[in-house]
């Protein structure tokens, strides 16, 4: 068990810089980011929680490459569209695992 959370860290080390290499200043006017998790669901770490991270980063390193080979305007709402897309699926699957296993993510309501 132990050398799973080693690894575990030593995964998400990368991780915290792929996230800060996201180009979110050259976002279209207008477009509004989808909410991507920073802890997990109740504060469990598992591999729900893992898998979701990796899905993150894999659509992030597909939108700078999108960005990348956009050659206009119309290619870039793709790539954000897309990129929104794949984080709110995996958005939606990690919330279906964890209440599989019977946690609920939180929320907060205010006013009536």
């Amino acid at each position: 068990m132990k050398k799973w959370t080693t690894l575990a860290v030593i995964l998400a080390l990368p991780a915290t810089a792929a996230v800060a290499a996201v180009p979110y200043g050259s976002m279209p006017p207008g477009f509004e980011a989808p909410h991507i998790r920073t802890s997990p669901i109740a504060g469990v770490v598992n591999q729900y929680w893992y898998n979701y991270k990796a899905d993150i980063l894999e659509a992030e390193k597909e939108l700078r490459s999108d960005l990348r080979h956009a050659t206009d305007r119309e290619d870039r709402w793709d790539a954000w569209d897309e990129w929104e897309t794949e984080v709110v699926d995996a958005d939606k699957d990690y919330v279906k695992e964890m209440r599989k296993k019977g946690y609920r993510s939180g929320r907060v309501t205010v006013g009536g």
